[in-house]
């Protein structure tokens, strides 16, 4: 291709007709997918059933695993961008960051830099983060913060009525 990809890699974004021709089209052997529940169950049901590989990560928790030596402020950057940019809503939000060695030397300063992030109406062009796109939106994460304080992890930082960041910290024995 003119573009440098090797034959066969291809990335498309596209509607049900798109996606229904690609999981149909008999020279596609092969097809990855990341993104939500319903179109990756469908993806996965009609490529398979033609016999197509597919990978289909769905729903899921998108990871950052963060090594002892990497730079704190690149580190703190990429991880606000990824786990805050967008209200969280996109298929490549991140939901957990692992820490190798362990995360407390991280802690502080990961607090500090998403209590930073100015949270307002999404048309100022100054904000951070935007308001999540309903109530009933915020209502599901309001219940996952409180099953994550349920279950036992502490809570590093609350976001209150806004839905601003939330961070908890959970220790793996």
């Amino acid at each position: 291709m003119e573009a440098g990809f090797p034959d066969g890699v291809l990335n498309v974004h596209g509607t049900n007709d798109i996606v229904d021709y690609i999981c149909d089209d008999a020279d596609v052997k092969a097809i990855s997918f990341i993104g939500s529940d319903p179109a990756g169950l469908h993806i996965y049901a009609r490529a398979a059933a033609r016999g197509k590989r597919v990978q289909s990560n769905i729903g899921g928790k998108k990871h950052a695993i963060i090594m002892p030596d990497a730079s704190i402020d690149d580190t703190l950057n990429a991880l606000a961008a990824a786990g805050f940019g967008a209200a969280g809503k996109r298929c490549m939000a991140l939901s957990t960051a692992v820490f190798v060695g362990g995360s407390s030397a991280w802690e502080q300063e990961l607090v500090e830099h998403a209590k930073a992030l100015k949270v307002n109406a999404g048309t100022d062009p100054s904000a951070d983060l935007g308001p999540v796109i309903s109530k009933e939106v915020k209502d599901h994460i309001c219940r996952v913060v409180q099953s994550g304080s349920d279950s036992g992890v502490r809570l590093l930082l609350d976001g209150r009525n806004f839905v601003a960041p939330y961070l908890f910290l959970s220790l793996i024995r």
